[in-house]
Order: structure tokens, then sequence, then C-alpha cells
């Protein structure tokens, strides 16, 4: 009696560990949207260069790519612009045993992730904490009018897989 209790409980249990091996569901999902990027420096001066950032967390349990969407970018205000530039960096860079990407350095918007930053999964860290900054200055013959200036970068994470 003992025997058959105990082989019917090590079946039980390998049947649960097995279908949620077999049965479990890709994911990817960011946790929450960036924040505003709210810039409380000026630009005073014709070299002045200012910036902010904003972290949102991406989860998944595969690899990742990271685009962008540029079409509202460029910091404007009416029909002044300002250079604007983005940056992407990770808390891991997914070679260090932990999920992650290496950093997408300063990039103009129209240029800023025109080849996707990939995310490497590393099992058992299901997340990336992601950084999104933005820089703006003046072009070099040209001072911008003062005001409030807004951009839109849209990130979108696709699938790659495990």
């Amino acid at each position: 009696m003992k025997l058959t209790v105990t082989c019917i409980i090590v079946c039980v249990c390998l049947t649960f560990v097995c279908s949620s091996v077999l049965m479990s569901e890709d994911f990817m999902y960011w946790e929450s949207n960036f924040a505003d990027i709210d810039i409380v420096e000026h630009i005073t001066a014709q070299n002045s260069v200012v910036s902010g950032s904003s972290v949102a967390t991406l989860n998944m349990n595969g690899d990742v790519s990271i685009t962008s969407n540029k079409s509202n970018a460029q910091l404007t205000n009416g029909s002044d612009t300002l250079v604007t530039e983005y940056k992407l960096t990770f808390d891991h860079t997914g070679g260090d045993g932990y999920t992650g990407s290496s950093t997408v350095d300063w990039t103009d918007y129209n240029t800023f992730l025109d080849t996707a930053a990939v995310v490497t999964y590393v099992p058992d860290d299901n997340d990336v904490v992601v950084t999104l900054h933005v820089r703006a200055s003046n072009y070099a013959d040209d001072v911008a009018d003062a005001g409030t200036y807004t951009a839109t970068q849209e990130l979108t994470a696709h699938w790659v897989g495990p």
C-alpha cells in the first residue's frame, strides 16, 4: 500500500511539472509606459545641451528586439525645431548572466534604432530595465526660439523567440 501511494504521488507531481514546462506560454510585455521626460534645464546659450530620461521595465521569456517609430520624435515648437538625439540603456548587457542588451549610443532622432536593439534573454531573469534618454541642443547655425518643445518617441518590443 505504501509503495502504491508513493508511486501515485510521484506520477502526479511529474505530470504537473511536465505539463507546466510543455504548456508554458511565451510572454513579452512592458510593465508600464515610460513616464514623460520633462527636461527642467533650459537651453541658455548656442552651445547648451540639455537631457533627461525615463525608465520602463520589459518582461519576457525569450529574446526581444526593440524598434522606434520616428514620426513625431523631433523636439518641436510650432515650426521651430531642436537637434534631438536619443539613447537607450539597459540594466544588464545580456552577456553578464542577466537578461539585457548593449547600450544604443546617442543617435539623431531620424536614425534612432534603425537597427533594432536585441535584448538577450537569460533563463530565470524575466525582465530588463530599459532607460530612454533624450538630449536637445541648438543647430550650429541657428538659435531656437524660447518655448515648450515636445516630441513623442514610441518604442515597440517585438518577439524574437527563445
